[in-house]
């Protein structure tokens, strides 16, 4: 159940947001809006306002922002009254910020997501300690015995006061046996461990060096410290350009076939990952849907033809020569950006399914 309504919350809000921006340039500019829907496929619920109809549709997997003069039968004996209204009418700055504006309000709401949270709970700060949070299992520090909340006090009688001195007299070790004195649960007891040379990787999984580890991760204790606007909205601007360079990133390593396209996921997994954040906590889940906003608005953004990117790079092609591109390259563009689409839908689903079987 909170699976479900997690998935609901986040992708709605999303969906929501990205189409209000759309909606809001269009009435900025004067273009009529026909249509403003959430969701895709059977209408489940509508209601029209002015000249728009708002409605929900059955398939809360995208949305849409139908205005006149997108569709060029629209323009057959159309008066000068409806060329005023007409998106294909607008000059081309004004056609290419309504589009834009939707993937541009996704990275603005992951701003104000983390502003909102950072103001309200100050900026996190990871507490430097000693403290074992994960013994990963197969490594030399599992065979010695190392636990989970073991705090580390000396390494070969050397003290230990941060996190750094662990990494560095393990990385220093040129593999010889080490010995640990740990406090665990009141008692002090030692171990004695010998690291093992293993691959560095990065945060995408590809292989960056090698260093002398025994396999344990330090605990995470996140302290926040109050703060003021000016604080919160900084720490925001800094996380959210963190993300977009993240998600940048991500599709880099994507193309250069660091990240396995096995790793792509989709509606399912999104809805288990919504899940977990959601019983992890309203931060956690707030953090989720500022990574997930930021995905969607860079998506948007590929030169995909049905996607926002797709429409910006015709209007950019249109701005440089002055006149459109031909009907026929816009509906032969068009097809091939949904058959694209619809083989990535495919394909992320599959992934997903493959994955909880294999779970």
């Amino acid at each position: 159940m909170n699976t479900a309504v997690a998935f609901i919350i986040v992708l709605g809000i999303l969906i929501f947001v990205h189409e209000l921006g759309h909606f809001l340039f269009a009435k900025l500019f004067k273009v009529r809006v026909l249509k403003f829907s959430l969701g895709f496929g059977p209408r489940i619920y509508s209601k029209t306002v002015g000249e728009t109809e708002y409605q929900l549709s059955a398939l809360p997997l995208g949305g849409y922002v139908k205005m006149f003069g997108e569709n060029p039968d629209e323009q057959k004996d159309a008066g000068e009254e409806e060329r005023e209204a007409s998106f294909a009418h607008k000059p081309v700055w004004q056609r290419f910020l309504i589009v834009f504006a939707g993937p541009l309000f996704n990275l603005l709401f992951t701003l104000v997501l983390f502003f909102m949270v950072f103001a309200v709970m100050g900026l996190p700060d990871s507490h430097d300690t000693t403290k074992i949070g994960q013994v990963n299992p197969g490594t030399p520090a599992a065979a010695a015995g190392f636990q989970v909340d073991d705090t580390i006090i000396t390494i070969n009688g050397h003290p230990t006061q941060h996190w750094m001195d662990v990494l560095n007299l393990v990385k220093d070790s040129n593999g010889e046996e080490l010995t640990f004195f740990l406090a665990r649960g009141g008692e002090e007891i030692t171990l004695v461990v010998t690291p093992a040379k293993q691959p560095v990787k990065s945060i995408f999984g590809e292989e960056v060096g090698e260093r002398f580890m025994i396999g344990i991760v330090k605990a995470e204790e996140l302290f926040y410290s109050p703060t003021g606007p000016v604080g919160a909205f900084l720490a925001a601007c800094s996380q959210t350009w963190m993300y977009i360079s993240l998600t940048v990133l991500g599709f880099v390593k994507l193309i250069q076939q660091v990240v396995p396209v096995s790793e792509l996921g989709g509606p399912i997994l999104i809805a288990q990952i919504a899940g977990k954040q959601m019983q992890a906590g309203w931060v956690n889940l707030v953090f989720f849907m500022g990574l997930l906003s930021v995905n969607l608005g860079i998506l948007n953004l590929l030169p995909i033809p049905v996607l926002d990117g797709g429409h910006l790079m015709f209007l950019t092609i249109e701005a440089i020569r002055k006149k459109p591109i031909s009907e026929k390259m816009q509906i032969i563009g068009q097809q091939i950006g949904i058959a694209f689409l619809v083989t990535a839908m495919v394909f992320v689903f599959y992934n997903d399914i493959a994955r909880i079987f294999s779970s």
